[in-house]
């Protein structure tokens, strides 16, 4: 009975939640409320099923190993979907992975994170959400720039600059600032925010002092995940690997 009253609590809240969003970006004039309503809808229903098959993938290494390259691949998608790049779209996965791999590969060979995947799942879940961020809002920022001064981009052709030189040098500045997130969360941690990792040890009973070494390695850990990430947008977007539809045309790059 117990059980069942904390479930109605926690759905009226969650309900309550939801329709004060919608609400919200409905008078606000910042768009429908059905984006929210369907963000909230798929979190239900995704949280839902992992709930019921996370057991079986943490009970087993390779089942992990899948699950984490499944979570790439959504996160892929869900990049190339919010960027509107289409096919190439595909391309924003090297720059999840570029610093998403190596800094797991770091944690488990330092013995910072454990081979099980009741630590590997959560991790990789934060490193690879980071890296989406990152690499979602410095692919819009870029191309966002490329259009709106493409002018000066044809300016440094004229004036010698290589194609990818040119790109770069406009786009640089706008690319960084999608590392201000991970920035501010890392300055701020502790007094402004207590991160999911901190919070979840404490709950577990772990030290206070163990918990805030693993969120300060995770903090870290993402600013350079999200770093790579943008670098590697940089030099996608520099190289014609990943572009709009719409911008196909406009630069002589292919």
């Amino acid at each position: 009975m117990v059980i069942a009253t904390d479930w109605v609590r926690l759905l009226v809240v969650c309900v309550l939640f939801t329709v004060v969003a919608g609400a919200v970006v409905r008078w606000g004039g910042l768009s429908s409320p059905t984006p929210v309503v369907r963000a909230a809808l798929r979190a239900a229903l995704q949280l839902a099923l992992v709930s019921a098959v996370i057991t079986a993938v943490l009970a087993s290494l390779p089942s992990t190993v899948a699950f984490l390259l499944l979570m790439a691949g959504v996160a892929t998608g869900t990049s190339a979907a919010r960027t509107k790049t289409g096919r190439r779209g595909a391309w924003v996965g090297a720059a999840i992975l570029a610093g998403t791999a190596p800094a797991l590969a770091v944690l488990v060979l330092t013995g910072s994170v454990p081979v099980t995947g009741i630590a590997l799942v959560p991790v990789g879940g934060i490193l690879i959400g980071g890296a989406m961020t990152a690499t979602t809002l410095s692919v819009r920022r870029v191309l966002d720039t490329l259009h709106s001064r493409h002018g000066e981009y044809e300016a440094a052709l004229a004036l010698g600059f290589a194609e990818d030189v040119a790109v770069r040098e406009l786009v640089r500045a706008p690319a960084a600032e999608a590392l201000l997130p991970a920035l501010d969360q890392t300055r701020t941690v502790g007094l402004v925010t207590l991160p999911g990792a901190f919070v979840g040890m404490l709950l577990g009973g772990a030290p206070v002092w163990q918990a805030g070494a693993l969120q300060l390695v995770v903090l870290l850990g993402l600013l350079a995940v999200e770093a790579v990430a943008i670098v590697v947008v940089v030099e996608l977007v520099a190289r014609g690997f990943v572009r709009r539809p719409s911008q196909g045309g406009e630069l002589r790059l292919t």
